[in-house]
């Protein structure tokens, strides 16, 4: 009886806990499409119609007649520089024109006499010469002071700046008693029509880049705000930033502002290519990684690839290298599994 309640109790030992079964994951299987090869740089717009305003003379400022932002039409006044030297210069080569007019006058006085005198025969010939020796001279004398008093005329235009264009004023650095120069930036004038972009190639994708290739300028968001073309390529490399220089015209009327810095777009190609969601990507220590569902002897297994991406374009990244077309993409599930963890692929 103690044998056979033995043999028939629960006391028993239990046996091993069943394995776990593959862990159920949704795939993709990758097929490529076309794919748009884009490159993003920063770009900075500036007026193809945009004048440096510099004074012609050295001296002291005045006056300032504008402030930023105003609209400007042709030859608006924009500063005066102190004109007083100029002034006293002037004013001194209009009293010599009068003394020298009188001169003149005096001098033609004397020729007519001389000649009647000559006629008469009561003037040598010599003495007659003299006299149209002087009123030669003093007439000579006379134009050089009417140039001199142009110049000076034209000098003291040259302390009033004037806008050469029409447009905006921008800034100005300079303030009332300020001494300038010749090569002193005054401000500028844009006109917001007429923008370009210009944008710094990496000197590494110079030889990709060409006349005609398509730019988008777009917004923090990646929202495209104009679409346009590259028309300039730069024969020089920067070198300060070993970079090439490339221009590409803004449409008007998208209130882009001269100065303004955009996100530049390079489209270089159309490939077909292949794209991962964002879903499959994990990011360890700066690489990308995805989980791979690889056949196996009995079912799937879950193995990690690591993956070189390219640019992100809504909910999914370009791929560059790492996976070929027709893997197996694990797209759900990718927390529950680990390396070489079998895998039930669903979808």
């Amino acid at each position: 009886m103690i044998a056979f309640a033995a043999g028939c109790g629960g006391g028993g030992a239990a046996g091993p806990p069943p394995a776990p079964g593959p862990t159920p994951v949704g795939i993709q299987i990758l097929v490529p499409k076309p794919v748009t090869i884009t490159s993003e740089f920063v770009g900075v717009l500036k007026s193809r119609r945009s004048s440096e305003i510099r004074p012609q003379v050295d001296g002291i400022i005045t006056q300032i007649f504008v402030k930023s932002g105003d609209r400007v039409a042709p030859g608006r006044a924009l500063l005066q520089i102190d004109p007083q030297r100029e002034q006293a210069a002037l004013e001194s080569n209009q009293a010599s024109r009068v003394a020298q007019e009188a001169a003149v006058r005096f001098a033609q006085q004397q020729y007519d006499r001389a000649k009647q005198l000559l006629d008469a025969g009561a003037m040598s010939q010599q003495e007659f010469e003299q006299a149209e020796t002087n009123v030669n001279t003093a007439s000579a004398a006379l134009e050089a002071l009417k140039a001199r008093e142009r110049q000076a005329g034209l000098q003291l235009q040259y302390f009033r700046v004037t806008s050469p264009t029409g447009g905006v004023v921008g800034d100005i650095p300079v303030r009332v008693g300020d001494r300038v120069t010749t090569s002193t930036v005054l401000t500028t004038v844009d006109q917001q029509a007429g923008l370009e972009a210009y944008v710094q190639i990496p000197i590494e994708r110079a030889p990709e880049v060409r006349v005609g290739l398509p730019v988008r300028l777009t917004d923090a968001q990646g929202a495209v705000l104009a679409e346009t073309a590259i028309d300039f390529v730069s024969p020089q490399v920067d070198d300060r930033t070993q970079s090439v220089l490339v221009k590409a015209p803004v449409p008007a009327s998208r209130g882009f502002r001269t100065e303004q810095f955009v996100r530049a777009l390079v489209v270089w190609r159309n490939e077909p290519g292949l794209t991962l969601p964002t879903t499959a990507v994990t990011r360890i220590n700066g690489q990308y990684f995805v989980f791979v569902a690889e056949p196996a002897a009995k079912g799937f297994l879950a193995r990690q690839h690591a993956v070189k991406l390219g640019e992100l374009r809504g909910n999914e990244y370009v791929l560059i290298e790492g996976l070929k077309a027709g893997d197996r993409l694990i797209v759900s599930g990718v927390q529950k599994v680990r390396d070489g963890a079998p895998v039930a692929p669903q979808g």
